[in-house]
């Protein structure tokens, strides 16, 4: 399994050293980062996050009045306080802190506290009967894993606020200078997700990954513009009539989709 992970930290260098970290664990999906405790607390309650890596030291509430507030929220997170400060680890624990890591972040610490999210995730799964696991081949009968609550909003901000983007608000999504946003009729909000995160997020049947930078809403394109050698430009129904790239790379599969 993947342990869908929120990184909470005021200082952006901090949370791209810590993706990156956590980038070569395969069982370690980040679903979004926060600047502040008020925005993640906000996520959390709108998603199921698995694992919270967190901060202590933070403007407005710190990590530890974050940890106590999400101990009552049902499927809360287990949280490993990330800091650079050693003096807070009796606090940090009294609110259930699976484990507690100075920075900079030695990789064999980060392993470790990775190791002990998944033992607990494992040990707080309900026990099974060992005959309802069983496949019955003979009755056509396979037992299959519960579905996980998937909702179509999509975290980003607005004004100091996290709001949810229904996915059929979404224009498109693109980086630009290593942050991520959504373009709406009149807004473009930035989000903590990556695209690659966005990609597997978003509805298949109406998001295309048009260019290594844009994905874009087919049922919000409303010309195609040939450009140079192969791509195309799709002038889509924002309030500026915005334009998003598709590389020669994408053009044919996007001609196959829409059947030109």
């Amino acid at each position: 399994m993947k342990l869908k992970t929120l990184i909470v930290d005021d200082e952006y260098p901090a949370r791209q050293e810590l993706r990156y970290a956590l980038s070569e664990f395969d069982n370690v999906e980040i679903v979004g980062e926060a600047a502040n405790a008020k925005e993640a607390l906000s996520l959390i309650k709108a998603l199921d996050y698995t694992v919270l890596f967190l901060d202590i030291s933070m403007p407005g509430m710190n990590g530890l009045e974050l940890g106590r507030a999400i101990q009552d929220l049902p499927n809360r997170p287990y949280v490993i306080f990330v800091t650079a400060y050693d003096e807070y680890a009796v606090q940090a624990f009294e609110v259930d802190a699976v484990d507690y890591l100075l920075k900079p972040v030695e990789p064999r610490r980060l392993k470790q506290a990775i190791e002990k999210v998944m033992k607990a995730v494992g040990e707080s799964a309900p026990a099974v009967e060992k005959d309802e696991e069983a496949v019955d081949i003979s009755a056509g009968k396979v037992k299959q894993e519960p579905k996980q609550i998937q909702i179509d909003r999509i975290p980003a901000e607005k004004m100091g606020k996290t709001v949810l983007i229904n996915e059929a608000d979404i224009i498109y999504a693109f980086t630009e200078q290593d942050y991520v946003y959504i373009k709406t009729h009149n807004d473009k909000l930035l989000t903590r997700f990556t695209l690659k995160d966005l990609e597997a997020r978003l509805n298949t049947n109406s998001f295309f990954r048009t260019h290594r930078c844009y994905i874009v809403n087919l049922h919000k394109v409303k010309e195609i513009v040939p450009f140079f050698n192969g791509t195309y430009n799709l002038v889509v129904e924002d309030k500026e009539g915005g334009e998003v790239p598709v590389s020669r790379a994408q053009a044919k599969k996007l001609r196959k989709i829409l059947g030109f």
